[in-house]
């Protein structure tokens, strides 16, 4: 292994159109320096109209440089990297800030790029849920994961779930495939906030329940409502509070028809959706919650599952196979389509609930962070040609 720290290039992820994305960079940052200090520099490239803000958090993190340049705006090159095989402003930018690793996510800088890369490819919906995507999407996302493979890229994925997916789906794939299952540790920054204040801020009940998922239709909201209407029927005062970005380019309108399924409900005192909000509320919000929901219809790891659980946070699940293996079974779980199956996880959660409850980090919270950082360096490490002592690959 070299002395010089490995330099690792990223695509800006914005937080308003992917909060899961940004989200996993910051922990991932956060967890390199605390664990690895001064092993590898992270270097966002981002384009000259990204959010200062975001890239400010980011850049706080040690270690952390942000590169800005046109080339990111958008992926003006990808007609030269398909084409030509050659993202030429990117390449230019890579070289310039000596990166010696890129991890591609929902990009592609073509085949004759002389860097070793990882392609992180976080889920595959569009194979498992292709009705929810426009046949435009899903091609272009098919496209994409595919000349990704046919190039010899290192396939990164973030759960056994996502693996056993993928050999389904590309039985023929010759890559080398690493499976990095990414954990949080919440800044101690956002700990300082007063979760009571928090919910007083946005007029939220003692106990209540948590659902911090963007409006995407696979993230199931919906069954949520259904679950609500349930219990209002059965005379339960239940109250989920959501937060998320309401914008979703493959099907905007969507949250318009959730929303106008609570109001037409009479459901508004139940479902509370206060909208995108700062991280360090995010983190009181959940940290003070009676249960997490995820309800989501498909996940390639959940972030808000990571989240609850560095927290120690109960959690009601949909059933799906990532969710349990996240959980290692220590969750309530419900099937995507059934709502009756919700409403009485609710129920007994909500009967159960003895007034505010504020957790702080679970104590075993640190070595699922050096076992995250760890994955990960071994992942870049071999990518770039250095030697490792033990093999990453699942």
């Amino acid at each position: 292994m070299t002395s010089l720290p490995l330099r690792i290039a990223f695509s800006h992820i914005s937080r308003r159109l992917w909060a899961g994305g940004y989200n996993y960079q910051r922990n991932l940052f956060a967890a390199l320096a605390w664990s690895l200090p001064g092993e590898f520099v992270p270097v966002i490239f981002a384009g000259n109209t990204a959010d200062e803000n975001e890239l400010a958090e980011l850049a706080a993190t040690p270690g952390v440089e942000v590169v800005r340049s046109a080339a990111f705006d958008g992926q003006p090159g990808l007609a030269a990297a398909l084409g030509l095989g050659l993202d030429p402003g990117a390449a230019a930018a890579f070289r310039s800030a000596r990166v010696d690793v890129v991890v591609e996510a929902a990009h592609f800088f073509g085949w004759r790029l002389a860097i070793p890369v990882v392609a992180w490819i976080p889920d595959l919906q569009h194979r498992s849920l292709p009705q929810l995507f426009p046949r435009m999407a899903r091609w272009r996302r098919e496209i994409g994961f595919r000349v990704q493979m046919a190039s010899g890229r290192t396939i990164m994925l973030s759960s056994e779930s996502a693996h056993r997916d993928f050999r389904t789906y590309y039985p023929r794939a010759g890559n080398d495939v690493c499976v990095v299952r990414f954990a949080t540790q919440p800044p101690a920054a956002f700990l300082n906030t007063d979760p009571s204040e928090v919910i007083a801020n946005y007029g939220l009940p003692e106990n209540y329940f948590y659902l911090p998922n963007q409006f995407y239709r696979h993230k199931n909201h919906q069954l949520v409502v259904d679950a609500l209407t349930i219990l209002k029927e059965r005379g339960a005062n239940v109250v989920v509070c959501a937060s998320g970005s309401t914008e979703d380019r493959r099907e905007p309108g969507y949250y318009e028809l959730v929303n106008a399924q609570v109001r037409e409900r009479g459901l508004d005192a139940h479902f509370r959706h206060v909208g995108t909000i700062p991280l360090s509320h995010v983190y009181a919000l959940l940290r003070a919650a009676t249960a997490l929901i995820n309800p989501s219809r498909f996940e390639g790891w959940s972030t808000t599952v990571e989240e609850a659980k560095s927290f120690g946070v109960p959690m009601i699940l949909s059933d799906l196979d990532v969710h349990k293996e996240q959980t290692d079974g220590a969750a309530r779980y419900f099937g995507v389509n059934d709502p009756v199956a919700l409403a009485d996880h609710l129920m007994q959660v909500s009967q159960q609930a003895r007034g505010l409850v504020v957790r702080n980090v679970v104590p075993h919270q640190d070595d699922s962070v050096r076992a995250f950082a760890a994955s990960f360096a071994g992942t870049m490490r071999r990518a770039a040609g250095q030697e490792i002592s033990e093999p990453v690959a699942s």
